[in-house]
C-alpha cells in the first residue's frame, strides 16, 4: 500500500477544511441572498443568487487564513456578497430606455438648477422633461432599477461620467478617491428626504418598504425619491466634470 507523503495529507485535510466551512456557512449564503433580493425586481430568482453566492463562499473557503484579521463568517460574507453583485452586474435586466430616461432625467434638473440656482423640484423637472408629474415618478423609479448596490453606481460611473477610460495604478486610485470625496460633498448637499432616503438604503441597509414605514410614505414613493437623488447626484457629479 502506498503510503501518503507530507504533501498528500496536507491536501487531505486542507481539502477536508474547505468542505467543512463550505457546509458549516451555507446558510449565511442563503441569509445574504434574502437580504440581497429584498433589494432586486421581482423576476429575480433565489436559486440564482445562491448558485451565485455559493461560488463566493467556495472561493472564501478555498483562499481563507486564519491569520488575516477577520473571521471567517466576515470573510465570507464579503466574498458571497461580492459574487451575487457580481453576478446581477454582469446581467442587464433594464431596457434600454430605462437608461435613457435616467439620462434625461439627469439633464433636466442640470438645466433647471443652473436655471434657479437651487435645488430642482419635480413639477419643475416634470417640465423641462414636458411630461406629467406621475409620469416623471414613474420614470424616476424606473430609473434606479437593476442599479442599487453602491453609491458610485447611482452617478453610472461605470458608463464613464467623464467620457475617459478609467486609468489603473497610483493615479486611477487617486482620481477614484477624488471622485469620493467629490459625491460624499455632492451627498450633503441633496434636499433633507433625499439625503435620508440614501442614508437608510446605502448605509443601514433598510428597503425601500422598510424606508416607506420609517418615512411614512408608499414603497413607490420611496422609489421616486431614490430615482431623483441618484438623477440629482449625476446631473451635478456632471456639471463638476464638466459634462
Amino acid at each position: 500500500m502506498t503510503q501518503s507523503g507530507p504533501l498528500d495529507l496536507y491536501t487531505q485535510t486542507r481539502r477536508a477544511d474547505v468542505d467543512e466551512l463550505v457546509e458549516t456557512h451555507m446558510p449565511l449564503v442563503k441569509k445574504i441572498a434574502l437580504h440581497l433580493m429584498a433589494r432586486l425586481p421581482d423576476h429575480i430568482q433565489l436559486e440564482d443568487l445562491m448558485q451565485a453566492g455559493m461560488i463566493g463562499l467556495l472561493e472564501a473557503a478555498r483562499r481563507y487564513e486564519s491569520g488575516q484579521g477577520a473571521t471567517f463568517e466576515t470573510y465570507a460574507g464579503i466574498r458571497i456578497r461580492g459574487a451575487i453583485v457580481d453576478e446581477i452586474r454582469r446581467g442587464d435586466w433594464v431596457p434600454r430606455s430605462v437608461h435613457r430616461n435616467a439620462r434625461r432625467i439627469s439633464e433636466a434638473i442640470q438645466t433647471v438648477e443652473a436655471r434657479e440656482g437651487r435645488d430642482a423640484k419635480d413639477a419643475e423637472i416634470a417640465d423641462e422633461l414636458g411630461v406629467s408629474l406621475d409620469d416623471y415618478h414613474s420614470r424616476a423609479s424606473d430609473a434606479t432599477t437593476g442599479r442599487l448596490f453602491s453609491l458610485d453606481e447611482l452617478t453610472e460611473k461605470n458608463e464613464h461620467i467623464n467620457d475617459q477610460a478609467p486609468q489603473e495604478g497610483p493615479e486611477g486610485e487617486l482620481q477614484d478617491a477624488d471622485f469620493r470625496r467629490a459625491l460624499a460633498g455632492e451627498i450633503d448637499q441633496l434636499p433633507e428626504r433625499e439625503r435620508l432616503v440614501l442614508s437608510l438604503y446605502y448605509q443601514d441597509e433598510l428597503n425601500l418598504k422598510e424606508i416607506g414605514a420609517v418615512l411614512e410614505v408608499s414603497e413607490s414613493r420611496v422609489s421616486q425619491i431614490h430615482g431623483q437623488a441618484a438623477a440629482r447626484l449625476r446631473a451635478r457629479m456632471l456639471e463638476r466634470t464638466g459634462g
